[in-house]
């Protein structure tokens, strides 16, 4: 039997996922971040992407839109504003946030609406990889 490590997913609202794995995969604003058991502790910033939850021969998917990632040796923890199971992503919403945060890009007013814009157009794209993940994986 392959060791495991204990992952919680939280967001603000509510618990998304509570469970095993053998493997974790994170985006940090540093890169991506590979965590498997008795992984040495960590905490760090996460930026919005995909965190994938490799258990058994399944890999599980979940968008966050940033947070904290806190590893200790036996288990992980994902806190987040927003974490949704990757299947749950409405595309048609985050193609409609894409398009009205390039639209304010390019009709920037003030830095305050820029910066606004820049942060809804990464999690947009974001969620957008994280649909388009789990289309190539549930292909293979």
């Amino acid at each position: 039997m392959a060791m495991t490590v204990h992952v919680d997913i939280v967001s603000a609202e509510k618990e998304i996922y509570s469970g095993t794995a053998e493997m974790v995969f994170a985006p940090l604003v540093t890169g991506e971040v590979g965590i498997l058991p008795r992984h040495a502790p960590l905490l760090a910033r996460m930026k919005p992407g995909e965190v994938r939850v490799r258990s058994g021969n399944e890999d599980l998917s979940f968008y966050v839109s940033g947070g904290l990632l806190e590893v200790q040796p036996h288990v992980v923890t994902v806190l987040a504003d927003t974490a949704l199971r990757a299947r749950d992503i409405d595309e048609a919403a985050a193609l409609k946030a894409k398009e009205r945060a390039e639209e304010a890009l390019r009709n920037r007013k003030a830095d305050l609406d820029y910066a606004k814009a820049q942060a809804e157009l990464a999690e947009a794209i974001a969620q957008l990889r994280a649909i388009q993940k789990l289309r190539e994986r549930t292909r293979k």
